[in-house]
């Protein structure tokens, strides 16, 4: 007879299951991990060789339809809380070439025919002109570099040796520079506005005839944005009195401060308003601590309403100066973005979970685009009627997926900072004039950060402070629709002769003569 298996005992038993058990939780564990590096490893690759944009494709938009979207509102909001456009019936026109701006100076090259073609072919009379027709072509004359010489008259008694007199000086904002007003303001658009660095802008100027270093140009620059203390200064005024405050901070390198390696982090603070003239502020500081923020927050009223985005200084800032904390959508969205990019294409489907909540972000985005134009109480009751239930859905969604998901995942951390920032993300449903995101603030930010990969970093903490004034400039004057070039050179030349706080508040941006800005 064949020998009969042996049973383990109820003790062995219980010790394999408990074995298997520790396996299986050991190859959950292996699998999530694997899972996570995995989804990083495509994170990287997206951020290094994907498309930057964060805009959706129309299909990617229609994956949830408002039925969907909205299948638990127990009634349809109104008409006009309906987030679309109806567009007549109607043949598009073709697009013709835009035409060139008719301020811009006119060579007018006139092309006559030759005196044997201007006889009629039928009958030998001379040809009458009856008109000529026109067409423009766009003309480049490339910088032409002078040397102004100012000749100061010297005048002398004929009698005596004690009678001489010197023709004074014009005040220039940087005395016995070597660079006019005109030029220091085409330098300094250059780096600030097209992010072209010094050391470029000086080979290009040794190319016209102007042999100055780029040593010299930094200098000249730095004194300049210097002197611009006291306008920023007012401009800081203006933008603490408006009713919204949009903030925002990005890194900044600087090589040269005190007791710090060249190596660490120093901050880029930008402030813009809500209300009244545009100002775009950006302040230098060493570090991104609460003792920065407060100096720039040092002065504004309670109430006002204050945009940022989730990091945990501002909500010290709203606390302690009493302010109304609004959370930004548009970062919610990237990150929700950043998990579902993280998703291999194969694996990707309406029904997952970052797609969802990306096409329900959109939705409301999508309402705040369509009533722009909208009075503040009509988009209110759009928010109130057709948002509020968009945000319902968001919200039961959280609660359902949140303790679910790895957290240490791109969706679980989507989901955790969206659960954290939900009280202040909610908050722009109650007034129609209250933004539902941070884009107006990184959109002023983003010319320091792509000029910033041009010149790196800034080499003292001076250079530092002037670069933030004069980014502080460039950007406040297009944002009031006014010619930066053009603003700096009226600046620079009326700058040292202010003496007043009003004559240095008639310097502000939005108060220079529009006949200057054609």
């Amino acid at each position: 007879m064949p020998n009969s298996p042996v049973m383990p005992s109820v003790e062995e038993y219980q010790a394999l299951l408990a074995e298997r058990d520790a396996l299986r939780g050991e190859l959950r564990l292996v699998t999530a991990q694997r899972d996570l590096a995995e989804e990083k490893l495509r994170a990287y690759k997206h951020e290094l060789f994907g498309a930057s944009s964060e805009a959706r494709h129309a299909d990617q938009l229609g994956l949830f339809n408002e039925a969907e979207a909205l299948a638990t509102a127990t009634d349809a909001p109104a008409r006009e809380d309906i987030p679309g456009t109806s567009v007549a019936a109607h043949t598009r026109g073709k697009r013709g070439r835009k035409p060139l701006d008719p301020n811009l100076p006119r060579e007018v090259v006139r092309h006559e025919l030759p005196e044997s073609e201007r006889f009629c072919v039928h009958d030998g009379h001379a040809l009458v002109e009856i008109g000529v027709e026109t067409s423009e072509q766009l003309d480049v004359i490339p910088e032409q570099v002078r040397v102004v010489q100012h000749q100061r008259v010297k005048y002398a008694c004929p009698c005596c040796d004690l009678g001489i007199k010197v023709t004074p000086a014009p005040t220039r904002i940087i005395p016995r520079g070597l660079l006019t007003e005109s030029a220091l303001a085409w330098i300094i658009t250059g780096k600030y506005q097209y992010g072209m660095p010094l050391y470029r802008q000086a080979t290009l100027l040794r190319r016209f005839g102007g042999d100055i270093s780029s040593n010299t140009l930094a200098a000249s620059v730095v004194r300049v944005g210097l002197a611009t203390q006291p306008v920023i200064n007012l401009m800081r005024d203006a933008l603490l009195e408006s009713d919204l405050i949009y903030g925002d901070e990005t890194t900044f390198q600087v090589l040269k401060e005190p007791g710090r390696r060249p190596q660490a982090k120093s901050y880029l603070w930008a402030q813009v308003n809500g209300s009244g003239p545009p100002v775009r502020m950006f302040s230098y500081s060493p570090g991104r601590g609460a003792q920065h923020a407060q100096k720039l927050y040092a002065g504004v009223q309670p109430g006002t309403v204050l945009m940022t985005d989730g990091y945990e200084l501002y909500n010290g800032i709203a606390h302690d100066h009493q302010l109304v904390h609004l959370g930004c959508w548009a970062h919610v969205r990237r990150g929700f973005i950043k998990a579902e990019e993280s998703v291999p294409k194969a694996a990707r489907s309406p029904d997952l979970l970052a797609t969802r909540f990306v096409v329900l972000i959109g939705k409301l985005f999508a309402a705040e685009a369509r009533s722009t134009k909208w009075k503040s109480e009509r988009r209110q009751r759009l928010r109130a009627r057709y948002n509020a239930r968009v945000l319902a859905i968001i919200e039961r969604m959280l609660v359902e997926h949140l303790p679910g998901v790895v957290p240490s995942s791109l969706l679980g951390k989507a989901l955790q900072y969206t659960s954290g920032q939900w009280p202040k993300l909610v908050r722009y449903v109650e007034n129609g004039n209250w933004p539902i995101s941070n884009n107006l603030c990184e959109n002023a930010i983003r010319p320091f950060v792509v000029g910033r990969k041009g010149w790196l970093f800034s080499d003292t903490v001076a250079g530092a402070q002037a670069s933030a004034n004069l980014y502080s400039l460039v950007e406040t004057c297009k944002a009031n629709g006014v010619e930066p070039y053009r603003y700096l050179v009226w600046l620079f030349s009326r700058l040292p002769l202010a003496a007043t706080a009003d004559d240095y508040a008639d310097l502000m941006p939005w108060r220079m003569p529009a006949a200057l800005n054609l």
